[in-house]
């Protein structure tokens, strides 16, 4: 979620059908294959099929961040204050075919007394550290911690002073480790220059660096959607996912990349723009907040993730991709 009203608006959404509803899934499998999506032959990216993610089963919705490695090990938070870890299992054509191993646990705080999740435990990114462990950013009560695992306590990041003026739902959904070190952490609806907000059609803030040495930069994302996820990729640029929503056509997603060199020659004030992979007409009708990009089988792999929002009438997807360029996206 990212607006106190949006709620209310799906509410008007399903009582007068205009979303897909989703049938329950009281049993079986944590997650079940779906088809390839039939992507224009100019695309840079190729789909390899995706999961239904059961929320019966696994326990939670509301996934919200999300980071993929090497080994297909995925690991993803959920808005609900939880964290879940799997191993993703491809068949024939590099398909993904259902999630493995599952575990699932309570995300700590860092307060001594757990405080209540719509005040704590609103997690809405997630990038890892290097050397091990992992970031997760927060909404309401806005703030980034570190994780050495996910199931120990947490230890506050210093983070600039201006994401505390952030919107209750506008926070940093988006945070991603780049390949020289730095992150980069993206705020869903911060205006940055204390104006027009992404979805009034401004520009949203952002920051690249790391604890104490924090570079203030601004977004711009494509007019009518707001940032809601990030991630790295080896060639020094990064991924971005935005979403849109409104009535009557719902949910809609986007990815883009930003290149690698905006971000090498980014300096204070600069406005970052990313070019688009998939459009909103490439990807389903869902509430898309989550992207990883990772290396397997000689190939860079994009993922994408969909949010449920614990909603019958919606859905938790998991999209996966590769880049048709010679299987690597460029630099990488």
């Amino acid at each position: 979620m990212n607006r106190p009203g949006r709620r209310g608006l799906l509410a008007v959404a399903a009582l007068g059908g205009l979303g897909a509803c989703a049938a329950l899934r009281l049993g079986g499998a944590p997650a079940t294959p779906l088809p390839p999506l039939d992507l224009p032959p100019d695309s840079p990216l190729e789909s390899r099929g995706g999961l239904r993610l059961n929320r019966h089963v696994i326990g939670f919705g509301g996934l919200s961040g999300l980071h993929v490695d090497e080994a297909l090990r995925l690991t993803a938070i959920s808005d609900l204050g939880r964290w879940l870890r799997a191993g993703l299992r491809l068949g024939p054509e590099g398909r993904p075919v259902a999630l493995e191993a599952l575990e699932t646990g309570r995300l700590a705080g860092e307060l001594p007394i757990p405080l209540p999740r719509s005040v704590d435990g609103d997690a809405e990114s997630l990038a890892p550290r290097p050397g091990g462990g992992w970031l997760v950013g927060f909404e309401r009560r806005h703030r980034v911690c570190a994780y050495d695992t996910l199931r120990e306590a947490c230890r506050p990041i210093a983070m600039p002073p201006a994401l505390r003026f952030a919107p209750n739902n506008g926070g940093l959904e988006s945070l991603a480790l780049l390949a020289d070190g730095r992150w980069l952490a993206i705020t869903e609806a911060l205006p940055a220059t204390g104006g027009a907000g992404a979805e009034d059609g401004g520009d949203v803030r952002a920051w690249l660096g790391e604890p104490g040495q924090w570079l203030p930069l601004a977004y711009r994302p494509t007019p009518g959607f707001v940032p809601t996820g990030a991630c790295g990729l080896a060639d020094g640029g990064a991924l971005v996912v935005e979403r849109r929503f409104g009535l009557p056509q719902g949910f809609q997603g986007r990815l883009l990349r930003l290149p690698a060199a905006a971000l090498a020659t980014a300096r204070a004030k600069t406005v970052l723009e990313a070019e688009t992979l998939l459009p909103e007409t490439a990807l389903p009708g869902e509430n898309w907040e989550g992207v990883a990009s990772f290396r397997h089988a000689g190939q860079t792999w994009v993922a994408l993730l969909a949010d449920d929002n614990e909603l019958f009438f919606q859905e938790g997807l998991l999209l996966l991709f590769t880049f048709r360029d010679g299987g690597a996206a460029p630099g990488a």
